[in-house]
């Protein structure tokens, strides 16, 4: 049988570039190369797309000095990626992509939206749910018709700071202190920030309109970080439980990625029927925001009243050797090329 040709679209622009980076190389190692040619497309992080040829390359950083650019064509009667450096223009057929690009610019619907004008199989969420699912206000807007507990929040505009008297009152008449400010889209905690008091919560707003234009303050949930991962189209799976314990005072970027303290466990011991409840919700959320493919689904379990609260939904989760989202699926006997297989399987389902 005549292998497909698999186009894997890693880097990007995003806050989260390195990590796709490393996420790219674990998928392109699972990918059955008895049944797919692999074409690897990197995005720098000013936007310049271009072809990889060894995998090697992503492993040492050099493909980013590569000089054949390699773009997917919008044209749906061609399914092509075109090839072009100084001398020659290239054009190689494509039969699905892989999109593994966190965050900004890849994970909010943009290149979705690419994909579906193209009229290409590929892997993950479609527009609706990609957007919705990087824009935090609005996720928590769709999951407030659901019934499933969320922080009270705040939403709040860039513009809007220009007063920032009237912000903070606008946070204080809703909120008591501390409060997370976040800014709505923006991935791998990039931009967050924990405020205790008035002044904090000024820098706090401040550094989060560096990210995006709406802003979300929220009020502090104290208990455990709680992760669940789904996958499915119309049959949608939960996996079991997992949990984060941060080596700070929440689960950022560099808790995330640097400090070797944080902490994650696979199964961790949970109140009778609460990982039932998170796994039922996370699943509820998923299909509310139109998922399709995979997703990871954050919630808290507060101290003293044990109540499950939906934290956030990630639609492109990591695949790096830390990230949670495989590894709650080897857990149930699903190892990671047994994971992409059914990820590209169900991109030619949604083609179907």
């Amino acid at each position: 049988m005549d292998k497909k040709a698999v186009v894997v679209l890693f880097g990007g622009q995003s806050s989260e570039h390195e990590v796709s980076c490393v996420s790219a190389q674990t998928i392109i190692r699972a990918i059955d190369k008895e049944q797919y040619d692999v074409i690897m497309i990197g995005i720098t992080k000013a936007g310049h797309w271009l072809y990889v040829k060894d995998l090697a390359d992503i492993e040492n950083g050099s493909w980013v000095q590569g000089t054949v650019t390699a773009v997917i064509s919008p044209d749906a009667t061609k399914q092509e990626v075109i090839c072009m450096d100084e001398d020659e223009v290239k054009t190689y057929h494509i039969d699905v992509v892989f999109p593994v690009l966190h965050g900004l610019y890849g994970e909010d619907g943009t290149v979705q939206g690419l994909f579906e004008l193209a009229k290409l199989p590929y892997v993950g969420c479609g527009v609706i749910a990609s957007a919705l699912g990087m824009d935090k206000l609005y996720a928590k807007i769709v999951v407030d018709r659901l019934g499933i507990s969320q922080a009270i929040y705040v939403p709040m505009r860039k513009s809007e700071l220009k007063d920032m008297d009237k912000a903070v009152a606008k946070v204080e008449g809703t909120l008591a202190y501390p409060v997370f400010v976040k800014p709505s889209n923006a991935g791998s905690s990039m931009g967050i920030s924990k405020a205790h008091n008035r002044e904090e919560l000024k820098a706090a707003m401040i550094e989060a309109s560096r990210h995006d234009v709406k802003l979300l303050i929220e009020e502090a949930i104290i208990g455990r970080e709680l992760e669940c991962a789904v996958l499915g189209a119309e049959d949608v799976k939960a996996s079991g439980v997992g949990e984060i314990v941060a080596a700070a005072e929440f689960y950022d970027y560099d808790a995330k990625y640097n400090n070797a303290e944080s902490k994650t466990i696979i199964g961790p011991e949970l109140p009778a029927g609460k990982e039932d409840e998170i796994r039922d919700s996370a699943v509820r959320i998923f299909k509310a925001l139109d998922g399709f493919g995979l997703a990871r689904v954050d919630f808290f379990l507060e101290n003293d009243t044990n109540r499950v609260v939906f934290n956030e939904i990630n639609t492109l989760p990591g695949f790096t050797g830390i990230s949670m989202y495989p590894m709650l699926w080897n857990a149930k006997g699903v190892d990671v090329k047994t994971l992409v297989a059914k990820l590209i399987d169900m991109a030619w389902e949604r083609r179907a």
